[in-house]
């Protein structure tokens, strides 16, 4: 199979570009309507992009979108190589989640696609619909209230703005439209002199035909010729219903019969001619209506190019909407998009699984992995069922949707390069049409990789090797990979095969890497460990499955000692591994105890000072109070009735003199005291939050509620995520919470 261009998609990620999957041209239509700017496009064909889940994510996006127009550009996604226009997308897109997220003013985008309408407007002569008419102001309305929410918010919104600074409020049309339709959407009935003067003459005959008909029921009901039903409605007139052994009695026209025949519904001689001329009236009606939807129609068209550039926002506004809807789906950031090939992702997890997981109410393992110049292939190797093949996938699948303008479940913080081809070869894929196994199948595939790869390639090989006999099959795929990696692609291949790691060991620019394996419970952790291979544990599984320890044994002698000894050191070498970071985690857990029980002593230990320094207080109080007793019986005791007391009055002016310094002097000390105790407790409780506070640390401002992650800490500041809003802060001003 050809690994060349994708030929069976006419439409890229982003609407406006080019349908062409050529690198080096562009759609010739597409640069006439939109300039000499060039939309380059991945070369990402239809196995690529169901290997990877891209088709899954496109009908997800799809059912995202309201109108047809969106959900076609949302089937026709595809990877974009052009960064202006990827972070447009991209940026449009955050801009967009930003303010449903934060909940600024914006309207609901709640509207019908308008193409019937447009079309109707460019052919001169034609009307458009009551209906049609209805859907064309709402969309208008929409655009004015878009247009509003907007306006001056360009420093906050600038993608936005600049999308919608191509259309402008508009309230002619609005104006134009609301003079003939009511709130209803009915005609009104001032939209012309005749047909209000048509209107006046159907409630004339209305009410005249009710008259007359009142009349004749209550002759009926007289005579006793009713039914139990006494009137119904038959072809928009009503009618008598009449029991059929008295319908000669009465004069009219029947109408019709009840199912049994027992009812015959009877249109009274009276009302017949008003009846034909309120038929006559509803005609006139009708043909005013047209003759004015055919005006307005008319005055409307000189606005048919602002139409359809309100349609065309709109549609664009309803991608981008389904975009952010996905993107709440699997919390979904804005990546940095960097002009330099290299993957950098950070808590990243597999889009679809993580959505999967979610519904299921399932945790999913997020993955930390690096690509670069000079670390650019990575072999991953380990267990089957312990996440290899996700972990290409997942890498694969987020590279594509972020080229093609949608964000993805990462790190604010990974970085992404543009890649001109995107590659797999992933699974168990047969040509039956043309008669290839499966390995013949990924023999034709390698071909073209061979050929088409460059420096520019994102290469992604699960299983590589495997198909044949393994020793063959292996020394193939060994030079298969040397010719790949002369060609300085980008990759991931996933491996059991022991040739292939070890060869990735010699190359300067390749890494092993092992998805971790619990040595004690033999079950997968989805952990990616760079710098070494990985054991697939294929006895140990065995064995715990249940295989007969003789059957692995003898399986054993039957290799070559050489291997069965290098796989026992790898499992031995992961087992360690594993056993280490159980043990870290213990001491991690260890020492948050320890740290816990300190500060549970120091609480303690402060209460009860408190508690002693109140009770020495009291007795305090207690004894200058019995002095101060004294001291006054003293006073008494010394008072002469009748006579001046001049010496006592001294005494007692110095006494209260003194007592209001010591006084004074002791509130004094203890407002030191208590303001040196709330320096160290404070002084303590900033030293135990700036201790906890790490890289990846939840914390919030001190005069804030908002949370945010601890992305970098140099000296005294921080740098802290608040949502996609990155600022840098003095850890002081930080509170730690988790």
């Amino acid at each position: 199979m050809s690994i060349g261009l994708m030929r069976d998609v006419s439409m890229t990620a982003f609407p406006w570009r080019s349908s062409s999957f050529n690198m080096a041209t562009s759609d010739r239509a597409a640069k006439n309507r939109h300039g000499a700017m060039k939309q380059r496009s991945v070369a990402f064909d239809t196995q690529s992009s169901e290997d990877l889940g891209f088709d899954d994510i496109r009908k997800r996006l799809a059912d995202h979108c309201k109108t047809e127009s969106a959900i076609r550009r949302a089937q026709k996604l595809a990877p974009s190589t052009h960064r202006p226009t990827v972070l447009d997308a991209l940026e449009s897109t955050d801009e967009l989640r930003r303010i449903r997220v934060e909940g600024h003013t914006f309207p609901t985008l709640v509207f019908e696609e308008i193409k019937g309408e447009i079309k109707l407007l460019e052919v001169s002569g034609s009307a458009l619909t009551e209906a049609g008419f209805i859907r064309v102001l709402q969309c208008t309305r929409l655009v004015n209230d878009i247009v509003a929410a907007l306006h001056q918010r360009e420093r906050a919104f600038p993608r936005l703005c600049g999308m919608v600074g191509t259309v402008s409020e508009n309230t002619e049309i609005v104006k134009e439209i609301e003079a003939v339709f009511d709130p209803k959407g009915g005609v009104r009935n001032q939209a012309s002199q005749e047909l209000a003067k048509i209107r006046i003459s159907m409630q004339t005959a209305r009410r005249q035909v009710n008259r007359l008909f009142d009349k004749a029921m209550r002759t009926c009901s007289k005579q006793g010729w009713l039914a139990d039903t006494e009137e119904g409605y038959l072809n928009g007139r009503r009618v008598l219903a009449i029991a059929s052994t008295h319908k000669r009695k009465l004069r009219g026209t029947a109408l019709g019969t009840s199912k049994t025949g027992s009812v015959t519904f009877i249109e009274p001689v009276e009302c017949h001619q008003v009846n034909h001329e309120l038929e006559m009236l509803r005609d006139d009606e009708r043909k005013e209506i047209v003759r004015i939807l055919r005006a307005l129609t008319q005055r409307i068209r000189k606005h048919t190019p602002l139409i359809k550039a309100q349609q065309r926002l709109l549609v664009k506004l309803d991608f981008l909407q389904a975009k952010v809807k996905l993107a709440l789906d699997m919390d979904g950031v804005k990546p940095h998009i960097i002009k330099e090939l290299r993957i950098e992702l950070l808590k990243a997890h597999h889009p679809l699984l993580l959505l999967t997981h979610r519904s299921k109410g399932l945790p999913i393992q997020s993955q930390n992995l690096t690509l670069l110049p000079t670390q650019r292939m990575l072999v991953i190797s380990g267990p089957n069922a312990g996440g290899k093949s996700i972990t290409l996938k997942m890498v694969g699948l987020i590279q594509a949707m972020a080229q093609s303008g949608l964000l993805v479940p990462v790190h604010p913080d990974s970085a992404l390069g543009l890649f001109k081809q995107i590659l797999t070869d992933i699974g168990d894929n047969q040509s039956i049409e043309n008669q290839l196994s499966t390995y013949s199948y990924r023999l034709k595939r390698m071909k073209g990789f061979l050929c088409d790869a460059c420096r520019n390639t994102l290469l992604l090989l699960d299983e590589f090797g495997t198909g044949s006999d393994p020793e063959l099959g292996g020394a193939l795929a060994e030079v298969f990979f040397e010719e790949l990696y002369e060609k300085k692609v980008f990759g991931v291949i996933t491996t059991h095969y022991a040739n292939i790691k070890t060869r990735a060991t010699a190359m300067p620019e390749a890494v092993n890497g092992s998805m971790l394996f619990d040595g004690e419970t033999l079950s997968p952790t989805y952990l990616l460990d760079l710098g070494q291979p990985g054991s697939s544990f294929t006895f140990e599984v065995a064995e715990l499955n249940g295989i007969d320890k003789g059957i692995i044994h003898r399986a054993k002698d039957k290799l070559d000692p050489r291997k069965v000894k290098l796989d026992g050191l790898i499992a031995g070498l992961q087992k360690e591994k594993s056993r280490h970071a159980r043990m870290v985690d213990r001491k991690l857990k260890a020492e948050h105890e320890a740290e816990e029980a300190k500060r549970e002593y120091e609480r303690r230990a402060s209460r009860l000072n408190e508690r002693q320094d109140a009770v020495q207080q009291v007795g305090q109080e207690q004894n200058s109070a019995l002095l101060r007793g004294r001291k006054l019986q003293q006073f008494i005791n010394r008072f002469k009735t009748g006579q001046a007391n001049k010496e006592l009055l001294e005494d007692i002016r110095k006494y209260l003199s003194v007592e209001a310094t010591k006084k004074a002097e002791k509130a004094e000390a203890a407002a030191r005291k208590k303001a040196a105790k709330d320096g160290r407790r404070q002084s303590a409780r900033n030293r135990q939050n700036l201790d906890r506070i790490k890289v990846g640390s939840t914390v919030r401002l001190r005069e804030g509620r908002q949370r945010g992650e601890v992305l970098d800490i140099k000296g005294k500041r921080a740098t802290v995520a608040f949502g996609d809003f990155r600022t840098r802060v003095e850890l002081a001003d930080l509170v730690w919470i988790r």
